[in-house]
């Protein structure tokens, strides 16, 4: 489905029914971020799935990339839709995005949901200078699609991972240059950590064990928002493609009110678990057909 903000299409999918519930993808990919997650909730959430401006099967932004940017046209998209109470999941970059919208609107999103991801990304700290311009390095020097190839053999380095590993190369290879340098830049002048004081929502961290940014960084985000944390042993930075099971059922239990899942099950997927990627209809289809 597309909807016309400012003259501009933005792309989204919409499925099941119940407790509107929001997904916001991460950086160098779409929608299609979620096909694991999809099929989980839809039984008990009217599920909406954006392409950000800029991303997937979205135009960028007339008035340039920004989180507060894409935060404002989400929330347009919500209120063409008559949804006032979304709850919000967001990955990587699309949890910066759900924490602004959040921000900006601090009555009106009951329950948020981060993955992998932090109130700031102003480059303060030696690692996060190499996540945010060795990549751009990389890609100046070499091209998007080797930068992709290196970017997914770091987030899906084993063996059995391989089917993960090639489908990120192929998808974040295809991101304009241009997008993606624009996107980075968006999120390393995004700060919210002076404003979190003004956060209503009940929160839940999903964090990876081995994730890009130090899992001490969380633990502290946690304990300044009052959230509720659970780790991912095992995981990497695509903790909802490698961790499937474990994303779904804390996801599953924090917006229902169940009992979130034992520490025991929080771990990486088995190497003989398989999850059908696509499901019929959806933005993870139409983005295997390319941008």
């Amino acid at each position: 489905m597309i909807f016309e903000h400012r003259a501009r299409p933005l792309h989204y999918l919409e499925r099941g029914r119940g407790t509107p519930l929001l997904l916001i993808h991460g950086l160098g990919s779409s929608g299609a971020d979620w096909a694991f997650q999809v099929r989980a909730l839809e039984g008990r959430f009217r599920v909406i799935v954006p392409d950000l401006p800029g991303c997937g099967h979205s135009s960028a932004l007339r008035d340039g990339c920004s989180i507060a940017g894409f935060s404002a046209s989400l929330w347009a998209l919500l209120d063409r839709l008559e949804i006032g109470q979304p709850n919000i999941v967001g990955y990587s970059l699309g949890g910066a995005v759900a924490l602004e919208m959040a921000l900006q609107r601090p009555e009106s999103v009951p329950r948020l949901g981060l993955v992998n991801s932090l109130a700031s990304y102003r480059i303060d700290s030696l690692e996060k200078w190499l996540e945010a311009r060795m990549p751009v390095l990389l890609l100046q020097l070499f091209g998007m699609r080797l930068m992709a190839r290196l970017y997914a053999a770091r987030m899906f380095p084993q063996p059995w991972q391989h089917s993960l590993r090639e489908r990120a190369a192929a998808v974040v290879g295809a991101v304009p240059a241009e997008s993606y340098i624009d996107i980075v830049e968006a999120l390393v002048h995004w700060n919210a950590t002076d404003r979190l004081n003004r956060l209503r929502s009940r929160v839940l961290l999903i964090v990876a064990e081995h994730d890009l940014t130090p899992l001490a960084q969380k633990r502290e985000l946690a304990s300044q928002l009052g959230a509720a944390i659970a780790v991912i042993r095992g995981s990497r930075h695509g903790t909802p493609f490698d961790a499937v099971d474990a994303t779904n059922a804390c996801l599953l239990a924090f917006l229902t009110d169940l009992i979130p899942p034992h520490a025991d099950r929080l771990v990486c997927d088995e190497p003989e678990v398989f999850h059908p990627l696509e499901f019929a209809g959806s933005l993870a289809a139409q983005h295997a057909l390319g941008p």
